[in-house]
């Protein structure tokens, strides 16, 4: 090949290379998908903080492994958390903050009843999907449209307590709620299920949230011979009525509402939490269920990834928004950044294996879950939770 020819052909391989170089500078990269935003309300700080904290980091560990798959159909998720205090008014200035300014998608918490009751009106007017982190039934009944929840109901707590207790051989029982939104609708049903089960109240009396001392009730109650006290309340005041039943010696059974189904009521009440009986979702006792539960592995496996990486054992309560994200999740994969589509997606999930349950949502029930497969009940033995039912 002559020398010319060969210099021709290298200018024009050099050239096609440049053309090459070039076109592949101008084409147009893929832009990443925008994130989908999502809102959380807890109370991480002050007197509820075993509630909150756990469902915030809950939220957050899921967020990570979600995002670290790629995402929802390739969306990340974004998370805009705020922190109630356990506060009504500040649930409610964080819950139009989330809707107003963050433009968030849906809304998970709060943490607590009354929180959740403040600002179930402002989802429902700004038609934001609301699923809360808390128990009482009327949360979601009667059903509120864009309004859903994880956690299993006062409902079917009292009713997995009384179904307990009808082996026992009790018939008198003495009840002492918290007075705030949680003690006031696990009241109403312990009084109202009660003949249901053949019961008799014979005391009704009320702690405030801040109470150290409820000696004055239990002395009163003592003298009316019940067979058992039920205590409905969360940390500290269970702690201390536990610990006021060891001081005055009354010896008859105490049970709990699963609002104490944490580590943190045996720290308060100490030795004096030894033989207190309550309903609980199974993940505290998750090592003891048999193979064939099937939400064994899910709760083994959020145990261990939580724990790992918060250096703390897990509580019941920050499964509750697990739930609430993972629910979120299935419906985005199919909604997409609608929050219509997005609640709609939520109502028709079933059979979603869940830290609290499964879950069967469906137009007539935006909680989803029943006592049979959501409770177990447990005894605590020696620090620990003991299934006993």
């Amino acid at each position: 090949m002559k020398r010319g020819k060969v210099r021709i052909i290298q200018v024009l391989t050099l050239l096609l290379l440049a053309v090459a170089l070039a076109w592949s500078g101008c084409a147009k990269k893929e832009e990443p998908k925008a994130s989908y935003k999502i809102g959380g309300i807890f109370a991480i700080t002050g007197r509820a903080s075993f509630l909150g904290e756990p469902e915030r980091n809950s939220m957050e560990l899921l967020a990570e492994q979600i995002n670290a798959q790629g995402g929802v159909n390739g969306h990340p998720i974004e998370l805009v958390i705020y922190d109630t205090e356990g506060d009504a008014t500040k649930a409610v200035l964080n819950t139009n903050k989330l809707i107003e300014k963050d433009n968030v998608l849906a809304i998970v918490g709060p943490s607590l009843s009354g929180t959740t009751l403040a600002v179930v009106p402002i989802a429902e007017k700004a038609q934001v999907p609301l699923i809360s982190c808390a128990a009482s039934v009327k949360i979601t009944t009667p059903v509120k449209k864009w309004v859903f929840k994880t956690p299993q109901t006062d409902v079917m707590a009292v009713a997995k307590i009384y179904e307990y207790m009808q082996g026992q051989g009790i018939q008198k029982i003495a009840i002492l709620t918290v007075g705030n939104a949680f003690g006031a609708s696990g009241r109403e049903q312990l009084l109202q299920q009660a003949p249901d089960y053949g019961y008799e109240i014979v005391a009704d009396e009320r702690f405030g949230p801040k109470d150290t001392d409820m000696t004055p009730q239990l002395t009163k109650i003592r003298s009316l011979n019940p067979g058992a006290i039920i205590c409905w309340g969360t940390n500290p005041g269970p702690a201390v009525i536990a610990k006021n039943m060891r001081q005055l010696g009354i010896e008859i059974p105490l049970y709990q509402s699963h609002g104490v189904a944490s580590k943190k009521f045996i720290q308060l009440a100490g030795e004096a939490a030894n033989g207190v009986i309550l309903p609980t979702g199974k993940i505290l006792v998750a090592g003891a269920l048999p193979d064939t539960d099937p939400q064994k592995p899910t709760l083994l496996k959020y145990i261990a990834d939580y724990e790992e990486k918060y250096k703390i054992a897990v509580s019941g309560f920050g499964g509750y928004s697990w739930d609430g994200l993972e629910i979120l999740a299935q419906a985005l994969e199919k909604a997409g950044a609608d929050r219509a589509k997005i609640r709609d997606e939520v109502e028709k999930i079933t059979g979603h294996v869940g830290m609290s349950g499964i879950f069967r949502f469906s137009p007539q029930d935006h909680n989803g879950l029943n006592k049979e497969e959501a409770f177990v009940v447990v005894k605590i033995v020696n620090g620990d939770w003991q299934v006993i039912q």
